[in-house]
């Protein structure tokens, strides 16, 4: 089943918060929720209903499989787009695979991270 904008980026909020040393704000205007570990972005969840997305990190492959397989993933907003993909409610976009792209964006941040920085395992 599909997930729907609300839920979509409630999947994608409760995906980030339950991954260790997570925080969060709105740094750069109330409408981006932004998720971070050790200072990183990693999750940006856009408060808008009228375009309810959410960006992740990605490696450049993958990134281009995801847009060109799901009408409703594109480049990514606000960042660099070979490296950041934002999702959309649409066919196939699914509260797994939401799930499963906050988790690798946050390990790609984290994994960049200098060791001491590092949060703990998941």
């Amino acid at each position: 089943m599909s997930a729907a904008g609300d839920r979509l980026q409630d999947t994608a909020r409760q995906a980030a918060l339950a991954l260790p040393d997570v925080s969060h704000g709105f740094p750069f205007t109330p409408r981006l929720d932004v998720y971070k570990v050790a200072g990183r972005v990693f999750l940006i969840v856009t408060d808008d209903p009228d375009d309810q997305i959410i960006t992740v990190k990605c490696e450049p492959e993958h990134a281009g499989a995801h847009v060109r397989g799901y009408p409703s993933i594109t480049p990514g907003r606000y960042l660099d787009k070979r490296h950041w993909i934002s999702l959309g409610p649409g066919p196939g976009i699914t509260e797994r695979l939401i799930t499963d792209a906050v988790e690798d964006s946050y390990d790609l941040v984290a994994e960049r991270l200098p060791r001491r920085d590092r949060p703990s395992a998941r």
